[in-house]
C-alpha cells in the first residue's frame, strides 16, 4: 500500500509504518545520546503508545534501562485500512528494545476497563514480580465507570459564562473566531469524571492490593497549565476543573502509598502537538506562537527532551523532588518564563491570517501535526509501497 495522510478536522485518518517507526528511532536516538538515567528499573505507563506517554517509555527503557510494560487502545490495520499510529509506535519500540535485550510488552484495550486491570496485574505478577514507577498518561474523549458501567463523554467549554477568542484552521493557514458555550454542571462533572484522577487512583488502589508495587514506587500523571490567554478554555474550563481533581488525587494517592515511601506527582509540562492538544479550540494558535518565540531563544523541546528531563532533573535527579507550592513537578518552566511569555502576548495581539505565516512556527506545527502520524519524517520515501500490517509481539 501506498500510503499518504489524509486529514479531517483535527485528526488524520491515516498513519504511515515506515515514518512512525522512524520517529520512535528518532527518539531513542535522542535518550541514548544522553547521558544515562539512575532510575527505574519496572515500570508500567497507562497510555503509552503516543505522546508523553511513548516519550516517558522510550526513556524509562532506553535512560535507564528499565523492563516496561505499555497498557493502551489502538487499531490495527485491517480491510485496507491503516493500523493507528500508536499500533505502529509501539510495534517499532518493542521491536528496539527487544534487539537491545530489553523487556517490552504491551497490551491493548480499555485501561479504564476491570478486565486491562486485572490483565495487566496478572502479567506483572508472572513476569516482572513488582513495578517501581507508574506513569499514568491516558487521554480519551470518553470512559465507562467499571463500578457502575455509567460511560461519560468529556467537553472542551468554558465554565461560567460563554467564551470567544481568537483560534487558527491549521490546515488552511486562516485566523478566526471561535465561540464556545459554557459547560452545564452536568459537563462539567462528566469531564472529571473521564479526565480527572479517578481512574488513576483506582489503578494504584488495585495495584497496591494486588502487591506489584515496589517499596519506593514512583506514580507520575501529566497536565498544563498554559498562558492567561488559554485559560479560559483550558486551565479554567472544563479540562482545567479535570486537572485540578488530577493535582488533588496526587496527593492522595501520596497518602495511600505512605507505607511504601511512594512518591506521587503530576507534572505539568510544555504545550507540544499531540493528538489530544491540537482537538482544544484555542491551544494550536498558541502553540504556533509558541513555537516561533522559544525557537528563535533556543528554548525548544519536542516530548522526549521534555521527558527526559523530568526523568534526570526532576524525579530522579538524586536530590528532593522539586516542586511548586501546589506540590506539582514543573517542567514546563521554560515555556512560563517571562520573557517568553511576553513576547508570546505581544504576537498573539497582532496576528492574522495575513500575516500569521510571517510571526508564527504554524509550519512547524503541520511537520509535528504530520510526524504524530509517521508522516513528513526526513529519509522515509512514501512513494514507496509499504506494508499496512504490522504484528506487536
Amino acid at each position: 500500500m501506498i500510503i499518504q495522510p489524509k486529514i479531517r478536522g483535527f485528526i488524520c485518518t491515516t498513519a504511515h509504518p515506515t515514518g512512525c517507526a522512524e520517529n520512535v528511532k528518532e527518539q531513542i536516538s535522542y535518550v541514548q545520546s544522553q547521558p544515562s538515567i539512575d532510575g527505574p528499573k519496572k515500570v508500567l505507563i497507562l497510555g503509552a503508545s503516543t505522546g508523553f506517554g511513548l516519550a516517558s517509555r522510550i526513556t524509562a527503557a532506553f535512560g535507564s534501562g528499565a523492563a516496561t510494560i505499555g497498557v493502551f487502545y489502538e487499531r490495527a490495520a485491517e480491510n485496507g485500512r491503516t493500523a493507528s499510529a500508536g499500533w505502529y509506535n509501539t510495534a517499532a519500540f518493542e521491536d528496539a528494545a527487544r534487539d537491545a535485550g530489553l523487556y517490552a510488552h504491551s497490551i491493548n484495550g480499555d485501561a479504564f476497563s476491570d478486565e486491562i486491570k486485572r490483565q495487566t496485574i496478572d502479567l506483572i505478577k508472572a513476569q516482572l514480580g513488582q513495578v517501581d514507577m507508574v506513569i499514568y498518561s491516558l487521554a480519551s474523549p470518553r470512559r465507562t465507570d467499571p463500578r457502575t458501567g455509567e460511560t461519560y463523554n468529556s467537553v472542551l467549554k468554558p465554565i461560567g459564562q460563554d467564551y470567544t477568542s481568537m483560534t487558527v484552521d491549521t490546515n488552511a493557514g486562516v485566523v478566526s473566531e471561535v465561540s464556545l458555550v459554557a459547560a452545564t454542571e452536568e459537563e462539567q462533572a462528566h469531564t472529571v469524571k473521564v479526565m480527572g484522577g479517578e481512574d488513576w487512583r483506582m489503578w494504584l488502589e488495585e495495584l497496591k492490593a494486588a502487591g506489584v508495587l515496589a517499596e519506593g514506587v514512583t506514580t507520575v500523571a501529566y497536565s498544563y497549565i498554559g498562558p492567561v490567554m488559554t485559560h479560559s478554555v483550558y486551565r479554567e474550563g472544563t479540562i482545567g476543573r479535570a486537572k485540578d481533581h488530577l493535582e488533588q488525587t496526587a496527593h492522595d494517592i501520596q497518602d495511600f502509598l505512605a507505607d511504601l515511601q511512594g512518591r506521587a506527582y503530576v507534572s505539568v509540562n510544555k504545550a507540544l502537538v499531540t493528538q489530544a492538544s491540537s482537538a482544544i479550540p484555542v491551544v494550536p494558535l498558541y502553540i504556533a506562537l509558541l513555537f516561533r518565540v522559544m525557537k528563535e531563544k533556543g528554548l525548544h523541546e519536542g516530548c522526549i527532551e521534555q521527558m527526559y528531563r523530568m526523568f534526570t532533573e526532576r524525579l530522579y535527579s538524586g536530590t528532593d523532588v522539586a516542586t511548586d507550592e501546589k506540590g506539582r513537578v514543573r517542567v514546563d518552566d521554560l515555556e512560563m518564563r517571562e520573557d517568553v511569555q511576553q513576547e508570546v502576548a505581544k504576537l498573539w495581539e497582532t496576528v492574522n491570517s495575513e500575516n500569521l505565516s510571517d510571526i508564527s512556527d504554524i509550519e512547524g506545527y503541520r511537520e509535528d501535526f504530520l510526524k504524530l502520524f509517521g508522516f513528513g519524517v526526513s529519509g522515509v520515501d512514501y512513494d514507496a509501497d509499504v506494508e499496512e500490517n504490522v504484528d506487536l509481539k
